[in-house]
């Protein structure tokens, strides 16, 4: 941990005072090379806290807002935004490879060289600089470590479900990988009223845990992606609707696809690494018209779906809170990145204050 210098905010920005930041797989990718990111950087992008101060012209929020941040802070005028897909906004990811703000330029440095941002965010800290379009006010009632994870896991999984697969109920459902984005899912697609469940892990006894979040059935994965995806097919007594697959690795997205039953799809929301490929039986697609698709961010609107999210947590129909398994100081995130890379956590959430570690 090193102090930098952090600009006030300018144009439609935002000073927060962070008080939790999930630690998700995505900065895992950017440290292991997964994802190419721009260095250095202040990593983080899963962020809740209060507003300080507004530059010129924000009118969203104001000082002392609670706030969940978003890493999609759509344009609105792009041809993605314009038909009506802002979650594929053509602007915001050019900015966020950049490693700047939204005007292609950072607020952070360190002895006198620019630090870069990550998603826009850099929620690893104790303050952030962010765009305005990211800030999503939040209930005084919903904790900040829960705001946190809704700002990329669960909205990732929850809206899997509910916006990029549409899950009605009595569909069939199956869920490869139980980390927070899987069991995100899970609670999604218990929540649409899909059922039966079936969650897919390496580890039996994490997938037999998702059962807390709304699976009806467990698999263990296999060996191989063919053996697994049979096993789902018996399990969900035929095949399922929607295979969501939550770990980026080319197999498990083999194994979703193979785990559907006719005009069902598998969704694929992992992020592999650049020079993965997926090899799926062409036959199998127009035979019974089985799809592959993609999910990013879940097609969620977050100005729109973090507030049914939270509100559905606040009526006991989401479970978020249980996915937070432990909660650690910022001077210990090499121990919570351990518990990410070790498969110990469901999640684990950085407390960005002393108020917030007690």
């Amino acid at each position: 941990m090193v102090d930098v210098e952090l600009d006030p905010p300018k144009q439609h920005e935002v000073l927060v005072r962070l008080h939790a930041s999930g630690v998700c797989h995505s900065d895992q990718n950017a440290i292991d090379g997964t994802a190419a990111t721009r260095c250095p950087a202040v990593l983080g992008h899963e962020g809740a806290g209060v507003v300080e101060a507004v530059g010129p012209g924000v009118t969203a929020v104001a000082a002392g807002d609670r706030v969940a941040l978003s890493w999609l802070p759509a344009c609105g005028a792009c041809d993605e935004c314009r038909r009506d897909l802002p979650h594929l906004c053509a602007a915001a990811f050019p900015a966020m490879e950049a490693g700047g703000l939204l005007d292609g330029t950072t607020r952070l440095s360190h002895d006198g060289r620019h630090v870069y941002h990550y998603s826009l965010l850099s929620t690893f800290a104790e303050h952030t600089v962010v765009p305005e379009a990211s800030c999503i006010p939040i209930p005084a009632d919903v904790p900040f470590d829960v705001a946190a994870l809704v700002g990329c896991a669960i909205t990732t999984g929850v809206c899997a479900a509910w916006r990029t697969a549409r899950v009605a109920p009595g569909e069939r459902v199956a869920v490869f990988g139980c980390g927070g984005v899987g069991l995100s899912a899970v609670m999604g697609a218990a929540a649409a009223g899909a059922a039966p469940i079936v969650a897919v892990d390496v580890s039996l006894e994490r997938a037999q845990a998702a059962a807390e979040f709304g699976a009806t059935a467990a698999v263990a994965w296999s060996g191989d992606a063919d053996t697994t995806g049979a096993a789902v097919q018996d399990a969900s007594g035929g095949g399922v609707d929607h295979a969501f697959e939550a770990t980026g690795r080319p197999e498990a997205m083999r194994a979703a696809f193979l785990s559907v039953r006719p005009r069902g799809q598998a969704v694929l929301i992992g992020i592999p690494r650049a020079d993965a490929e997926l090899r799926v039986p062409a036959r199998l697609i127009p035979r019974g018209e089985r799809r592959v698709i993609g999910a990013l961010y879940g097609s969620a609107r977050p100005e729109r779906d973090f507030g049914l999210i939270l509100d559905a947590y606040r009526r006991g129909r989401l479970p978020l809170d249980r996915l937070i398994s432990h909660r650690l100081p910022l001077e210990r995130i090499e121990d919570a990145f351990g518990l990410l890379r070790e498969g110990g956590a469901r999640r684990a959430v950085l407390a960005l204050g002393p108020e917030d570690a007690a």
